[in-house]
């Protein structure tokens, strides 16, 4: 059994130190799995990415009066359309933009009326 000096007891606490912060910043920088909900909040602006033929994230929660902005990333046109047609975009091309500020308490899916298995959800309380 080895005995324990001060100066490889010091070793051990700052090795041992650490390691706990680098475990505890690593666990706090955690980013929601893909496809969760990420939303702020409360109102303000939400964004969603449109990249290989997909909404990312693909269900958002929101706050009532929040600004909700879509971006085609992709190199092929997308739509951004509610279906109730409480929103609807014109055919985005790369780097367009569609916003829509989400005013109404409810649940609203969409879809890319060109490619309609892309779809997406917007709860907004």
């Amino acid at each position: 059994m080895a005995i324990r000096t001060s100066e490889t007891g010091r070793r051990i606490d700052w090795i041992f130190y650490l390691a706990s912060w680098a475990l505890t910043a690593l666990i706090s920088l955690q980013a929601p799995p893909p496809g969760v909900a990420a939303a702020p909040a409360s109102a303000g602006k939400a964004e969603v990415q449109i990249d290989n033929f997909s909404f990312s994230p693909t269900a958002l929660r929101v706050k009532a009066g929040t600004q909700i902005t879509w971006t085609n990333g992709d190199d092929i046109p997308h739509t951004v359309v509610s279906d109730g047609h409480t929103f609807k975009s014109k055919v985005l091309g790369t780097g367009e933009k569609f916003t829509f500020t989400a005013a109404k308490p409810g649940t609203y899916s969409y879809s890319c009326s060109i490619h309609p298995n892309m779809t997406g959800k917007v709860v907004v309380e």
